[in-house]
This record gives C-alpha cells, structure tokens and sequence, in this order.
C-alpha cells in the first residue's frame, strides 16, 4: 500500500467510544413496556423473518397499544435498530477491549482482515435487522452511529498502515458489507468463506 506522507497522526482505535444509543431515563412501566416490545419483536422476527412482521403484529405480541409502539421507535426501521443496539454494542467491544486479531495487539492489517470477517458473521446472523435499519430512509446506513464508529475504526487502522486517503479507503472496504450487497456478493461466491477470502486478498492487493 502507498503509504500517507501527509495525513495526520492517528489516535488507536482503542480510543473510539463506542457509538451506540444514548440511554434515555424512562419511567418503570415505559422500560417494561420497552422490553416487551423488543422480546416480541425478536421472537416474531425470528419466526417469520422481518418482512413478513408489521408493527401491529408486534403491538399486539406484546401486549401494548399501537400508539405506544409508533412513538417510541417511529417506524420497524426504529424498532430494527433499537433490536441491533445489543448486538453491535458487543461487537463493538471485541474491537476496543477484545483479543486480538479482532482487538489490539494484532497488526493493524491483521486486524482489518479480522473485522472484514467478523461482520460478515454479523451479517449472516442478524442481516435481516441491518437491512431494515440501512433501507428505513435514504442514506440512513451512512448516518448510523455504528456505521460511523466502523469507519472511525477503519480510518485509524488505516492510518496505521501509513496508507494515502485511509477516509476513502474504510469506505470501500465498507462498500460490500452493506446488507444487501453482502447477500448479493456472499450469494454469488457461494458461501461467507469464499467472499471473505476474496475480499482479504483484494484488500492485500491495494
């Protein structure tokens, strides 16, 4: 990789915060109502698959009103990524405080290969869920917190690296893990494996 003469010093990736939902305080029957919601909505999601559940099938799991679904996640673009928060938080972790290759120690190539492959796991376990958070609005994958917080990783590994435009380079190598184009990608290597191999070896490539 050429290497950035001119790009500033990074800060370790040990450093990121991580980007998930502020804690909003919430009344006692507001949090049980919450996580009723949650639980119903996994449970349905993972029965028939998040395209075949409507906000009224979760409503009516859980045991609450209509209204109170609507205004606390807006819409199942909301209630996806409010379903996502847990698990990206964890992942989140691994990268920050984890073992290494995902969490420091590694080199940062290593480490980058590392991450390409964890999402892809992530991908493969809740990919209906981050499909529903990135295609809830234009551009809403983009000015995601966790989205934001791969990239900061990224870029700072990147960095690193000594590599020139590490701001443009996390970007394409977050261009195929979106959740569609993963699918599409993943099905047409064959299988997770096949696609994260090839990735890695055009990654080395540039």
């Amino acid at each position: 990789m050429p290497r950035d003469s001119n790009g500033p010093q990074s800060a370790s990736s040990t450093e990121l915060p991580l980007l998930t939902s502020a804690a909003v305080p919430e009344r006692a029957d507001a949090r049980r109502n919450r996580l009723k919601v949650l639980a119903a909505a996994e449970l349905l999601f993972a029965e028939r698959g998040v395209a075949a559940v409507s906000m009224d099938d979760v409503a009516a799991a859980a045991g609450v009103g209509k209204g109170t679904l609507y205004r606390r996640f807006g819409d199942k673009g909301g209630l996806a990524i409010a379903l996502l928060d847990e698990q990206e938080r964890r992942l989140q972790e691994d990268l920050l405080q984890g073992p290494p290759p995902l969490g420091p120690g590694a080199p940062a190539a290593v480490r980058i290969a590392a991450f390409v492959r964890a999402y892809a796991e992530f991908l493969d376990q809740h990919g209906d869920l981050v499909l529903m958070s990135e295609s809830n609005s234009v551009g809403a994958r983009f000015r995601g917190g966790s989205y934001q917080f791969w990239r900061l990783h990224l870029v700072a590994l990147l960095r690193e690296l000594e590599v020139d435009r590490p701001d443009v380079r996390a970007e394409l190598i977050l261009a195929p893990l979106g959740a569609e184009t993963y699918r599409q990608l993943r099905d047409t290597a064959g299988s997770t494996d096949a696609l994260v191999d090839l990735l890695i070896t055009w990654l080395d490539s540039y």
